[in-house]
């Protein structure tokens, strides 16, 4: 075996590390919202999304309560990270361990605070048995007869942002035909 044989064989591990090499454990600094927190890593805060839920955004119904079930969760106390990379806008993607094994993002499932989101983790039948037991028991924001997905909700104001006259009912609203109605009824008001 030459040198160059051993330098080669010699990195394969480092090679083959796999993607759980970047977990790590540290404090919850900040939540930002339900599925956001940031997690102090190598003495800096370090952005981390949650895998495979979506909570409801701030300014949107059951946005505060998320952000304040994941508060109550994990702010302040130390976690660990299972990683599955970085999203597009360079946070860290995870798994959110707590010290007692408990896995966060299936907490906030379980607890009704959030969706399973099914465009990134199609195939994953936990969070899909936690979502459908969680409407079921009308958990959290599963005791509204039409919760708006947060997806949608983006959606439509990215459509109102860009001036569709329609964005405002591009999406399920219970509420709806009283905002037709308003709408209706002010245009009809002389100025």
């Amino acid at each position: 075996m030459n040198a160059y044989s051993v330098i080669v064989f010699g990195l394969c591990p480092l090679l083959a590390t796999p993607a759980s090499a970047a977990d790590f454990s540290d404090s919850v600094v900040s939540v930002l919202d339900g599925n956001t927190i940031e997690v102090l890593h190598n003495t800096h805060a370090e952005r981390i999304r949650l895998n495979g839920i979506d909570c409801p955004e701030k300014g949107q119904t059951y946005g505060n309560r998320a952000k304040q079930a994941s508060s109550e969760l994990v702010f302040g106390k130390e976690v660990t990270l299972q990683t599955f990379g970085k999203d597009k806008y360079g946070r860290t993607i995870a798994d959110v361990l707590m010290s007692d094994g408990t896995n966060v993002n299936h907490g906030l499932v379980k607890d009704g605070w959030c969706w399973w989101y099914r465009k990134y983790v199609p195939n994953n039948r936990e969070l899909e048995r936690l979502e459908k037991n969680a409407r079921e028991a009308k958990k959290g924001l599963w005791a509204d007869s039409h919760p708006v997905p947060p997806w949608e909700w983006r959606a439509q104001r990215r459509d109102a942002a860009k001036g569709s006259p329609h964005a405002q009912y591009e999406y399920s609203d219970p509420y709806a035909e009283t905002h037709q109605w308003f709408v209706h009824t002010v245009s009809m008001v002389p100025l």
